[in-house]
């Protein structure tokens, strides 16, 4: 293909080269660069291209691969690195310093309504919140995983009726 042909083809693309990229952005301003970064890197990597091959296929990898490359690149330049000593600020929830009395309040309600469980679905329950896995809780438990999950899921809904008030509906 000589750099004639090369150019018309790339032309003649140009129109839906523009609607996909607008489709991967959602953006007319940011589809606009794309397809001019497209175009660069399709005319300087020309020689890569090989004949009797899909032109338009090549050209649309490139653009395809351009977005997910400047999309990964982004993201990582989001990503925020806080090399400070000091961490006690990270673990403060939305910059309060302390939790307020009504979550107090709420949390002693919660643990009093698990502590008044029966102990068959108390501690398992207690042990998964904690972070066991239900396996884990079968064998120290000594039960049938299929009791675990069951007596889990009892545990929540009985949670849920004794902690009405606090249903977000």
């Amino acid at each position: 293909m000589t750099q004639v042909q090369f150019n018309h083809a790339l032309m003649s693309l140009s129109d839906k080269l523009y609607y996909y990229a607008l489709s991967l952005t959602s953006d007319s301003e940011k589809a606009n660069d794309l397809l001019q970064e497209t175009f660069l890197k399709a005319l300087t990597y020309r020689d890569k291209f090989e004949s009797n091959t899909n032109f338009k296929a090549w050209v649309y990898t490139i653009m395809k691969n351009t977005f997910i490359n400047d999309y990964r690149r982004s993201n990582k330049m989001k990503t925020a690195f806080d090399s400070s000593v000091n961490e006690y600020h990270l673990n403060m929830p939305n910059g309060k310093g302390f939790p307020s009395p009504e979550s107090r309040i709420s949390t002693n309600d919660i643990n009093q309504s698990i502590q008044s469980l029966e102990d068959d679905y108390r501690i398992p329950f207690t042990m998964f919140v904690e972070g066991y896995k239900y396996k884990e809780i079968a064998e120290t438990l000594n039960l049938p995983l299929g009791t675990v999950k069951s007596r889990i899921f009892f545990t929540r809904k009985k949670l849920e009726s004794l902690l009405i008030e606090y249903s977000p509906n």
